[in-house]
């Protein structure tokens, strides 16, 4: 049986990735080792970014529709994107 998805965001139609301030930036710096010291000023950074990016809502919502686990997207942390994705997910069950 194959498997299939059944997009139901739309987070791709216009590929966002294109118009994505991080597209010129070393992807290493949103993927930090751990959450303490160092890592904190590269979670800083990589936020610094996003909030100049055209695409950080389309981002956070393909990081929370595909359920991104590590790194910053959106803005977001992996903790944060934790809390934001229950509410997301409450959201969508009640919009279905």
């Amino acid at each position: 049986m194959a498997l299939t998805w059944n997009r139901s965001v739309e987070w791709d139609s216009e590929d966002w990735r294109k118009q994505a301030a991080c597209r010129d930036t070393d992807p290493d710096l949103f993927f930090p080792v751990g959450t303490t010291g160092l890592a904190i000023d590269q979670i800083d950074e990589a936020k610094r970014v996003c909030r100049d990016c055209d695409a950080v809502s389309l981002c956070l919502e393909f990081a929370l529709a595909t359920n991104q686990e590590a790194g910053v997207w959106g803005g977001t942390s992996e903790e944060e994107r934790g809390r934001l994705r229950k509410t997301w997910l409450a959201h969508r069950r009640r919009a279905s």
